[in-house]
């Protein structure tokens, strides 16, 4: 195998590995199933355990920022660029786009497992460019919830990703096991609706 494809192999090896037994599964597990002999083949290409799961992510955020920044304008082009609804939509409909096209993948699945690593909870990664397109919805979000008190938005917001990871990868499975047809712009407005219920439903405790 050319470098190239050696590492795509494990890299979708250590996707599904990762969604199908947890984080923590054998490294050696991952380059077997990625076609690699050497069960070193995880430390040459990514270093670590950690630069694996950085890149999985990476490998795939790249097209949902992408997709993002293209929703961001067009809503913007039609005013409801702050549009609670709207903006919850931007991060929910790429997503499953993505996995509505590619039905081998394990992301939706993968993202479940991994979403309290440093690569996806790290605050400070949505300083960066590549991050731009969640950063500008989730600030964006948080001032379109001016009833909540500073705690309770960062609360909601940190849930929804949460549950948003989670509908995800039930959505990715029902596709996989045909329980279910893919309408994207149905289906992205139905877990929309959820998430905004969620994350606008007036706070009990005082702030």
């Amino acid at each position: 195998m050319q470098a190239d494809d050696s590492r795509a192999a494990l890299l979708d090896a250590g996707e599904r590995l990762i969604a199908e037994r947890g984080v923590d599964v054998p490294l050696r597990d991952i380059a077997a199933a990625g076609g690699q002999r050497n069960n070193s083949a995880v430390h040459y290409y990514f270093d670590s355990r950690n630069g694996l799961v950085e890149a999985i992510v990476e490998r795939r955020m790249n097209r949902l920022e992408q997709r993002r920044m293209e929703l961001l304008a067009a809503h913007e082009a039609d005013g409801t660029g702050a549009d609670p609804h709207a903006l919850v939509g931007m991060l929910v409909g790429p997503m499953l786009e993505l996995v509505g096209e590619d039905r081998t993948s394990h992301y939706g699945r993968f993202l479940e497992v991994v979403r309290t690593h440093p690569v996806i909870a790290d605050a400070r990664r949505l300083a960066g460019a590549e991050r731009a397109a969640v950063r500008i919805i989730a600030t964006r979000l948080g001032a379109a919830l001016p009833q909540l008190s500073p705690r309770h938005r960062r609360r909601r917001l940190e849930t929804m990703t949460t549950v948003l990871f989670a509908l995800v990868a039930d959505y990715e499975r029902a596709l996989q096991d045909g329980s279910r047809t893919p309408h994207l712009d149905t289906d992205t407005a139905e877990i929309a609706d959820m998430l905004v219920a969620m994350l606008t439903v007036p706070a009990r405790d005082p702030a």
